[in-house]
């Protein structure tokens, strides 16, 4: 469903009922309302299991310089989605919240979950990794019952995801071959100038 049509209830409405589980991972500032949109659809339609993707480090549990780094970044846009979290957890349905590290496209299943209270590890998972988590639990939706599962790539700690110090990278190797570019230009122009009568 589109994000723009979370907020109509008249459409969740009709769309819920006959459903076993709901999975919803949306993007938007008004991450809080989408949320208790679903949960009031929900609860109306007497659907119960509801599978949402958040985001890590809405619990400022992220330890360390990559906690430093990821709040320097997300700390404002963390917010809504620290309050879609909380109403998710207070709605009585039949919830699991999963807020993944920074995701990659890599093409692998390899993952460890942290809970709610625990300091969030690594700094990247892949999207098929989290799909494979939310696979498991439509399968088998007795898993994971009321959780609130972090998920990472294991021994992937560090300062901030590795293909962030690639792009950092590749932006300073831009930037020196923009210098020596703009340097060959100004010194052909030197020439060039040597050479008019």
């Amino acid at each position: 469903m589109p994000a723009g049509d979370v907020l109509d209830q008249a459409l969740l409405r009709q769309t819920m009922p006959g459903h076993d589980l709901i999975y919803a991972n949306l993007v938007g500032d008004d991450m809080e309302d989408q949320a208790n949109s679903i949960i009031a659809a929900m609860q109306v339609s007497h659907v119960e299991r509801l599978i949402f993707v958040l985001s890590m480090g809405i619990y400022d549990e992220v330890p360390g310089k990559f906690g430093e780094w990821n709040n320097a970044r997300l700390a404002e846009h963390l917010k809504p989605f620290r309050r879609a979290a909380d109403a998710i957890e207070a709605s009585g349905l039949a919830y699991m919240i999963v807020r993944p590290a920074w995701m990659t496209n890599e093409d692998e299943v390899d993952y460890e979950l942290t809970t709610r209270h625990a300091p969030f590890k690594g700094t990247v998972v892949s999207r098929k990794s989290v799909a494979d988590l939310i696979v498991s639990i439509i399968e088998a939706p007795e898993l994971h019952l009321h959780a609130n599962l972090g998920v990472n790539k294991p021994n992937t700690d560090g300062d901030k995801p590795y293909f962030m110090w690639l792009v950092q990278a590749a932006a300073t190797e831009a930037a020196q071959i923009g210098e020596i570019a703009f340097a060959i230009g100004a010194l052909v122009k030197w020439r060039f100038s040597q050479i008019q009568p």
